[in-house]
């Protein structure tokens, strides 16, 4: 460390000296270099024996004293203010901690004598101490430093009194250590020698003329003689340079490594457009940093041989050239080359729009211009390929990626295949391509990428899933223009007409060529029961088919059926087209159902407007057909049960009406309480669900700039709308099965089987009213024939015979073919033969299953006034408009509800004749709710042909 600082004094000194010492015109080379040696050893000596100053180190007395002589040489204060600012300036400053030394100084400047150089106050050293320099006399002295330190020189410093390291020190007072030194580039051994090449051949570090040589070399990176590269990353410098040309060669070496590093890379290949676009840039910018080398090596050659020509120039610096001037030369381009091995070295790890984000960074957050400039150059040549892809996509629809490096990818075609259940057209739309939002450069903005994406995504969808490749050609020829970085307006023009057009040109196509709107308004109308007289004629013409078991059920019975119910109404005048994608078909049955459970209405659609019906949405039209479906059947069926019931009033019922009347006004009046609960469900999904909400769908597919993505959420929102608002959304988990299941679908199935279940049970009391009435006209028959023949009207054999099975059963077969279509010993109520073992039967199943009716109701309406949904709450106040329920909110999330009607108050013997009756109708009634959960979802999984 010693030997360093003592080095970097003696260039210090050398340096001082030659800037200080003038050159004299008629002096030669010896003479000059002599001159120079002399008042560099005596400067050596007054720093080597200088010792305490004659004052005390006192900052604010060396500042009073210059004060003093600015008050004493002025006549105005204001040079004296002007010093005291900077004073307090200079205080202020922590890297200065001289500061009495730099006062002190700049105080005896100014007492010196300008025309001398000598001093002006009296020296109190003494002046019979020796220079030091061992060689002249007093007058010598004078003399070598009269023409040493002239007038633009600093005055000599006052001497120590004595030598405070006599051991360090030879006997001419010279430090033993600095006799034998000498200044590079002065030691001569021929007159005649030129000064350059005397500093050339006896210099022992390599000159500056030798390194400003080999300089444009290292700035390529390439090796020379005193500069050699050891490794891509290491410049090898000389050992024995001084440490200010070292920390110079360090600056100029960090350019030299960063070119090595850089060129390298452009070398390199990337499996990527935009990647090889940087390394196209790069290789632009180095380009133009070569033809900075070889300005500055022009410039280097003109000096060295200014040097060899001109012999009394022996200092390069004299001719222009240094390596500080290089150095300032080179900083620019350094922090370009910074810049762009930063970019290089983040570009390792991102590809795509992720590196455009990157480069673009540079531009936005950081606050150097020059940084920002450089940044915003490097992107218009890396953009080239994002902006070509980009104008593929928006006016071709094509996707032109090969490297992955776009923010729309392209699935593959065993991706898209995965799901077989998927409808083609929907792949294409939905899944082939997809928005990578991770490679969306922030160059432009998140909703810009997804216009980008949706537009490309349209005409590729125009071209392939509509068939309308000339359109697209056309629209392309007369729409393409180029796209490049930093023509926003171009850009945003270009995307709004491109987004327009396409939106526009697609939305026709689906509106005109593939009637969308027109099979929209047939799943409403068919699936959905709009077309009432259909529906009506449906229901009445399969009954008696759909009465019969599942497996007895044949497709060409049930669409020869539906013909006939498209020309009996108004739906033969619908467009041919649209009539032949109407289908009827059976769903996957079960042991015990009949064909009322597995008889569905399918609506096929092609593509490509299987992209907005989806096979979800499919599924969703065929759950909620299957529950309108049940709905209207129990509504056919109450409603043939109660005109029977009017039309045997004034006939049948009016004869046994003394008997029974109590039991007919009870059950009529708990019909007309399941038909008014029938009627406002169907009000309710019909109009405040079904009409609503088309609504809002007609608004929304209807509005301006409407596009394909929001026809497809208008669709989806309308049928999650009815499908929950129709009671088909909601769903909780059962504690007691694990399961999930629908809240109110399985409460709806269980409330329509209970309403066919007393249906059959009032079709049964007819039945025993007819059955008694046939068997009292016989019996007045048989009185008036007796009575005519003289004898008694009845005797004990004739009671026999009547109270016999026999007897009974030919009155129940009587009664059948009268008007029910129920037969009295399909309840179980014959064979008695005694009345009192028929009717309380058929009384205590009539009140079971008034009374679960009432209870599930009571839950059910308990369970919508809960509901979030205003409409939902509006359907539990139109069933209990009158209070003539109590709703009541469940206790817990898992409470069992009842299973089958009877239960409860019922006994065993009750409920095994139910279930006995249910199965041999096919109509099981004890099913639990999750029974019935399973029964409504059956209805969504359609056969195949």
């Amino acid at each position: 460390m010693g030997d360093e600082k003592t080095q970097r004094l003696d260039d210090a000194l050398s340096s001082l000296v030659d800037i200080l010492i003038p050159a004299l015109p008629d002096e030669d080379e010896a003479a000059a270099d002599e001159r120079h040696g002399d008042a560099l050893e005596l400067a050596r000596s007054i720093i080597d024996h200088q010792g305490s100053p004659a004052v005390v180190s006192d900052v604010n007395h060396a500042a009073e004293l210059i004060r003093k002589k600015l008050r004493r040489d002025n006549e105005s204060p204001d040079k004296e203010v002007k010093f005291s600012n900077l004073y307090a300036r200079l205080l202020t400053q922590p890297v200065l901690s001289q500061k009495w030394s730099i006062l002190y100084l700049l105080h005896q400047l100014a007492d010196s004598d300008p025309e001398g150089g000598g001093r002006a106050l009296d020296d109190p050293r003494p002046k019979s101490r020796g220079t030091g320099l061992g060689r002249h006399s007093d007058g010598q002295d004078e003399q070598v430093l009269n023409d040493a330190f002239a007038n633009a020189g600093l005055p000599r410093l006052p001497l120590p009194l004595h030598d405070s390291r006599p051991n360090s020190r030879s006997s001419d007072g010279v430090p033993a250590e600095r006799r034998g030194y000498q200044r590079p580039g002065r030691k001569i051994e021929k007159a005649e020698h030129s000064g350059p090449e005397v500093e050339q051949s006896l210099s022992i570090r390599p000159s500056e003329a030798a390194l400003l040589r080999d300089l444009p070399f290292t700035l390529q990176g390439l090796s020379s003689t005193n500069l050699p590269f050891t490794s891509l990353t290491t410049l090898d410098l000389p050992p024995n340079l001084p440490i200010p040309i070292i920390s110079l060669l360090h600056t100029l070496a960090e350019p030299s490594l960063l070119y090595r590093s850089l060129s390298d890379f452009i070398e390199s290949r990337d499996e990527g457009l935009i990647g090889q676009s940087l390394r196209s840039a790069t290789g632009s910018e180095l380009r133009s940093y070569l033809g900075l080398i070889s300005t500055l090596e022009g410039e280097i050659r003109r000096a060295i041989t200014s040097l060899h020509n001109n012999e009394q120039q022996v200092r390069i610096g004299n001719a222009g050239v240094t390596l500080k001037r290089c150095v300032v030369w080179t900083r620019e381009a350094t922090m370009g080359l910074r810049l762009m091995n930063l970019m290089v070295e983040e570009a390792k790890s991102r590809k795509g729009g992720q590196l455009i984000s990157m480069i673009h960074s540079f531009s936005t957050h950081h606050g150097d211009p020059f940084v920002g400039a450089f940044a915003e150059r490097m992107l218009s040549h890396v953009t080239r390929p994002f902006y070509d892809m980009l104008r593929q996509w928006i006016y071709n629809g094509e996707l032109s990626d090969p490297y992955q490096e776009f923010f729309v990818t392209e699935q593959d075609a065993h991706e898209q295949g995965e799901d077989p259940r998927r409808a083609p057209a929907t792949s294409v739309w939905e899944e082939k391509y997809k928005l990578d939002e991770t490679m969306i450069p922030s160059i432009v903005t998140e909703d810009f990428a997804r216009k980008v994406f949706l537009i490309g995504k349209s005409l590729n969808f125009i071209r392939y899933g509509c068939g309308d490749s000339t359109w697209v050609e056309a629209y392309c020829k007369e729409a393409s223009k180029e796209l490049r970085y930093g023509d926003t307006a171009t850009l945003e023009t270009s995307i709004d007409k491109a987004y327009k057009a396409t939106m526009a040109r697609l939305m026709y196509l689906m509106d005109n060529k593939f009637q969308l709107f027109e099979h929209l308004n047939a799943f409403k109308r068919y699936l959905l029961l709009s077309q009432g007289d259909f529906i009506a004629l449906l229901m009445e013409s399969l009954s008696t088919n759909l009465d019969r078991p599942a497996g007895s059920q044949y497709r060409h019975t049930l669409t020869a059926q539906l013909e006939h119910a498209i020309r009996g109404s108004n739906a033969q005048f619908d467009s041919p087209d649209i009539l032949r994608r109407l289908d009827a078909r059976l769903t996957e049955m079960e042991k015990g159902d009949t064909g009322w459970d597995v008889f569905t209405l399918e609506y096929k659609v092609d593509a490509p407007v299987d992209i907005i019906i989806t096979p979800w949405a499919n599924r969703q039209y065929l759950k909620i057909f299957n529950l309108l479906w049940r709905v209207k059947r129990v509504e056919f069926a109450l409603g043939s049960t109660w005109r029977r019931c009017m039309t045997g009033a004034r006939g049948v019922l009016a004869v046994v009406d003394a008997k029974i009347s109590r039991d007919w006004k009870t059950a009529r009046c708990c019909v007309a309480e399941m038909i008014h609960f029938v009627n406002q469900l169907q009000y309710y999904i019909l109009f405040e669900v079904i009409e609503a909400s088309w609504d809002q769908l007609h608004s929304a597919i209807h509005k301006q700039d409407c596009t394909l993505d929001d026809l497809i959420e208008a669709h989806t929102k309308y049928l999650k709308a009815i499908t929950h608002k129709g009671l088909l959304g909601s769903v909780r988990h059962n504690s007691v099965t694990g399961h999930r299941e629908d809240v109110f679908t399985a409460q709806l199935h269980e409330l329509l089987k209970i309403m066919l279940a007393y249906k059959d049970a009032v079709d049964g009391l007819y039945s025993f009213s007819v059955a008694e009435f046939t068997r009292r006209q016989e019996l007045a028959a048989k009185i008036e024939t007796r009575t005519a023949q003289g004898k008694w009207g009845l005797t004990e054999k004739d009671d026999e015979e009547l109270n016999s099975p026999i007897t009974a059963n030919k009155a129940a077969q009587q009664a059948n073919r009268a008007d029910s279509p129920l037969p009295v010993a399909s309840l179980g109520l014959t064979g008695s033969g005694r009345d009192d073992a028929m009717l309380p039967a058929l009384r205590k199943r009539l009140q079971d299953l008034s009374e679960d009716f009432k209870t599930r109701v009571n839950n059910l309406l308990g369970d919508l006034l809960v509901q979030p949904d205003v409409d939902m709450k509006f359907l539990a106040v139109v069933m209990n408009f009158n209070d003539v329920y109590t709703p009541r909110k469940r206790r817990r999330e898992g409470h069992r509800e009842k299973k089958t009607p009877g239960q409860g108050e019922a006994g065993k013997k009750e409920n095994a004749e139910v279930r006995a009756e249910d199965k041999g109708k096919g109509k099981e009634s004890g099913g639990s709710m999750g029974a019935a959960a399973k029964v409504a979802e059956k209805g969504t999984r359609v056969l195949a042909k």
